[in-house]
């Protein structure tokens, strides 16, 4: 496998992986349908999900008080609740944590992929 290959691969899997975060981050930009979750997960971060993921993420954070839906004709419409908005901004706040984690990662990992030095 191509290094292209296996780091879109690994966005592939991050996004799927934290797809509810992306939705509640996005939500709170404004509202949104399930259709405009699928566009979004498709059209704008290029990854193919289903309407049962989707639908059931969405359900998922409706039963657990982090977004309401509301329907608007034959649409249901999702906004972030209050517990949705402090979640999401401690989420926000752990991202330094998050990224130095990974750079950490990356240093260990390179760390011991050095061949060594002769002396």
């Amino acid at each position: 496998m191509t290094s292209s290959k296996i780091v879109e691969s690994l966005r592939r899997r991050v996004i799927k992986s934290f797809m509810d975060i992306l939705v509640l981050t996005e939500i709170r930009k404004g509202s949104l349908s399930g259709y405009d979750v699928i566009r979004l997960m498709q059209g704008g971060l290029g990854v193919l999900v289903s309407s049962g993921t989707v639908y059931s993420l969405l359900y998922s954070l409706e039963r657990d008080g982090l977004i309401e839906g509301v329907w608007k004709g034959r649409k249901r419409i999702y906004a972030l609740t209050e517990k949705g908005e402090q979640e999401i901004e401690l989420i926000t706040k752990a991202n330094d944590e998050v990224q130095n984690f990974l750079k950490n990662i990356s240093l260990i990992n390179a760390a011991n992929h050095q061949s060594p030095t002769s002396t």
